[in-house]
């Protein structure tokens, strides 16, 4: 069997990671899924070939620096305040994540009983109520996700640096794109916005696009990407799409991507109690090696 050339888009908090750092726990992690497939009876001719590797430090963009990307001094963490609009648009996503009870009980939450992170009180409430159905800091990394999200999105300097660096990394071989949480929107747009495997364009052999722990089902998440009918635009149709998810993990809303986008292609995995929404948990399953080795049955 022919071995795969991975792209790899990380997603959130990779700052204090480094790029040899980042790459060995994507490469460790794809090749327990991998050794997972392996077998005899599904493939008597050898070993399953693990592919090739290159995951992109973007993150590295955003350091501290008289070339640093973003408006702030980072993406935004824990110790920096909300804008007015950032506080809008997590508002407004949150919203979208809650059932109708839930949004009623919001309204009666009283902001100062939420202590693990420091947020405006419109989001405060419906923090609380979220975390009542996800508990064990779920919902406070859905909301550090949400800020990177609207970071990108309403940076277009960023955006477009972050996209071109993720690019340099790819190449004629490269066949699987794979990207998590954050990710997994700049991958989305490198193939929506035609900068990659299209006509004329790097990356031309790519056949696989995989998407782990996405927000892109997200409709406030969506709205800010220019996405204003409720679905996604459709990708090359040569282009095999495969969407994992925990439904545990908060940020993908506990659902798929198969009613708001065409030709995707859904898989359920269990990644755990803990941190379901973790790179190295979605890397590891079968469904991703699966897709990373062009091995799907």
């Amino acid at each position: 069997m022919e071995q795969q050339h991975v792209l790899g888009v990380h997603g959130i908090k990779q700052g204090m990671t480094s790029q040899r750092e980042l790459t060995k726990s994507w490469r460790d992690a794809l090749e327990r899924g991998v050794g997972q497939l392996q077998s005899p009876i599904a493939f008597p001719a050898g070993r399953l070939p693990m592919p090739a590797l290159q995951v992109p430090h973007w993150s590295a963009l955003l350091a501290d620096g008289d070339d640093r990307l973003s408006t702030r001094n980072a993406l935004p963490d824990e110790a920096t305040p909300f804008t007015a609009d950032e506080e809008a648009f997590i508002v407004q996503a949150l919203d979208d994540l809650l059932t109708p009870a839930e949004r009623a009980c919001a309204t009666q939450v009283d902001p100062t009983t939420l202590g693990v992170i420091k947020v405006p009180p419109w989001i405060t409430q419906r923090v609380v109520a979220l975390d009542r159905r996800k508990p064990d800091g779920a919902v406070s990394k859905l909301i550090k996700v949400l800020r990177e999200v609207h970071t990108y999105l309403t940076e277009p300097e960023l955006a477009s640096r972050v996209r071109k660096q993720v690019l340099q990394a790819a190449d004629d071989h490269t066949t699987v794109l794979i990207g998590h949480s954050l990710g997994s929107v700049i991958a989305y747009d490198l193939l929506r916005y035609e900068k990659l495997a299209a006509p004329g364009t790097v990356g031309a052999a790519v056949h696989t696009f995989v998407t782990c722990g996405s927000p892109l089902g997200i409709p406030t998440v969506q709205r800010g990407m220019g996405i204003r009918e409720g679905r996604l635009a459709a990708i090359a149709p040569r282009i095999r799409w495969v969407n994992v998810f925990d439904p545990g993990d908060v940020v993908t809303g506990g659902a798929g991507l198969a009613l708001t986008a065409d030709a995707v292609t859904d898989v359920e995995v269990a990644n755990g109690a803990r941190d379901p929404h973790a790179a190295t948990k979605y890397l590891r399953t079968a469904p991703v090696a699966r897709a990373a080795t062009a091995s799907w049955s």
